[in-house]
Formats: structure tokens, C-alpha cells, sequence
């Protein structure tokens, strides 16, 4: 109980620091990737995981925090499947229009999965702080890594939403602006 207790305070202490630097730099979400990928080795070989993307863009931003924001969706992408399913990551982006503004604009990507995706009546409340669908001893984790998204994108001008289906998998959404 005190080992998990240190992680929840640990992941809070985290939470809180988000959305603080404003030390934005150009970022390839390319290299973000593929440097997850080598960071992920172990869980994707284990897994059989395969995380397919290309052409996405280079984007201002905090580094760590887009980093982070990649790393969760992946990874839970990766975690919440069907024990019989190797997990497929689809990630893409497009290039939109502020449909009030055409001055401004911003980036939509998405990362698709094929995992046991989140019944509807649970979509809105899985941004919140400390919400798990799970018991720990089905599913690893604190229950912090799509608050830190939520919290990420929101920083950077965004916003960030999903599209799921029970048992076939889930999308999520986010924008940054350009």
C-alpha cells in the first residue's frame, strides 16, 4: 500500500508540473516516435505490437510534454488489449483550418488502436485525475496517463477527444496549433 501510495503522489507531484514551461521549440513528431519506439522495445517485442506512421509534422512545443503526451496513448494502445490480439498503432495527422479564423490553424492527429476500447457511458470521465475502468490487477497504472494528455494538449492550445468502441478499439483525437 505505501509503494502504491508513493507512485499516486509521485504521478500527482508530475501532474502539477505540466503545462508550466512555456520553452517551446520546434519538435519533428517523427523523431518523438521513433525514439518511443526504441524506448518501448522490450513491450513491443513482447507484444508484438506494430506502431505505424508517417509524414507527421513538425510542431512548436514543449518537447518532454509532447513526448509524454505520445508515450500514453502509445503505450495504452499497447496495454489495454485482448490478451489473444497483437496491438496495431495507427497514427496520422492532418492539416486543418480554424473554420472562424482562416488566419490560424492547427495540426489533428490521431492514434488508433485496436484494443478492448471504453464503453460510452465511461468516454467523458477518463480525462479526470485518478479514473480507472480497471482493477489494478487486470490492468497496470495509476490511472493519471490521459490527465497528463488532457492537461498536455490544453497547455499547448489544443484539445483532445476519442471515438471508441467496446471490444474493437479506440481513437484519440488532439490539436495543436500551428
Amino acid at each position: 500500500a505505501s509503494v502504491r501510495m508513493k507512485k499516486l503522489i509521485d504521478a500527482l507531484l508530475e501532474y502539477s508540473r505540466l503545462g508550466r514551461s512555456k520553452d517551446y521549440t520546434v519538435v519533428d513528431c517523427n523523431v518523438i516516435i521513433e525514439d518511443l519506439k526504441s524506448d518501448l522495445k522490450n513491450r513491443i517485442e513482447k507484444t508484438g505490437a506494430s506502431i505505424n506512421f508517417k509524414d507527421l509534422p513538425v510542431v512548436t512545443g514543449a518537447a518532454v510534454e509532447l513526448r509524454l503526451l505520445f508515450q500514453n496513448l502509445i503505450s495504452n494502445g499497447i496495454k489495454f488489449r485482448h490478451q489473444d490480439t497483437v496491438p496495431r498503432i495507427d497514427i496520422s495527422c492532418f492539416r486543418k483550418q480554424d473554420k472562424e479564423d482562416d488566419s490560424k490553424g492547427f495540426w489533428e492527429f490521431s492514434i488508433q488502436d485496436n484494443g478492448i476500447g471504453i464503453p460510452q457511458n465511461h468516454q467523458e470521465r477518463i480525462f479526470a485525475i485518478f479514473q480507472r475502468l480497471h482493477s489494478r490487477d487486470k490492468y497496470e497504472g495509476t490511472g493519471i496517463g490521459l490527465a497528463h494528455c488532457k492537461k498536455i494538449v490544453e497547455s499547448h492550445g489544443g484539445k483532445i477527444w476519442l471515438s471508441s468502441t467496446e471490444g474493437e478499439g479506440s481513437t484519440f483525437y488532439f490539436t495543436i496549433p500551428f
